[in-house]
């Protein structure tokens, strides 16, 4: 399969199953914030991965998803126009969960950088008025 054309596959999948996913009602799927962040689909469409990722608590996710493949599979058939509907395989992202805690960690980097300079400001005045230095208050003369 040519790379545009397994590329417009793999985006289609991907779209098609974001679709298919906000209509199952399966509790374990449709409580979770659940997002299709990309599908890889074999050559010879054998088989497709689906990435996916959960912000919040993923209780059961995965299980309700493997429940669901066979629904999932028939609803792609029935929008998409593919040869083979490939079989689905669920692959857990945590890229974005990765990103969260990278960005949590910067900004608490962040916060200590601010205090550190702001104590840094202020021991130094605590420091020249305790070794008798004015030199705070000399400009004000």
């Amino acid at each position: 399969m040519g790379s545009y054309r397994k590329d417009r596959v793999n985006d289609a999948v991907a779209n098609e199953l974001t679709e298919i996913l906000r209509k199952v009602k399966d509790p374990r799927i449709s409580n979770a914030f659940l997002s299709v962040s990309g599908a890889r689909v074999a050559g010879d469409l054998s088989q497709a991965r689906i990435f996916y990722s959960v912000l919040g608590p993923d209780d059961g996710v995965e299980d309700g998803l493997k429940s669901a493949s066979g629904y999932l599979r028939s609803e792609l058939a029935h929008r998409l126009n593919l040869r083979v509907t490939p079989k689905l395989l669920f692959v857990r992202d945590y890229g974005p969960e990765h990103a969260m805690d990278i960005a949590k960690i910067l900004k608490e980097e962040s916060v200590l950088l601010h205090r550190e300079e702001d104590n840094n400001g202020e021991n130094d005045y605590v420091n020249d008025v305790t070794n008798g230095s004015d030199s705070h208050f000399e400009s004000d003369q």
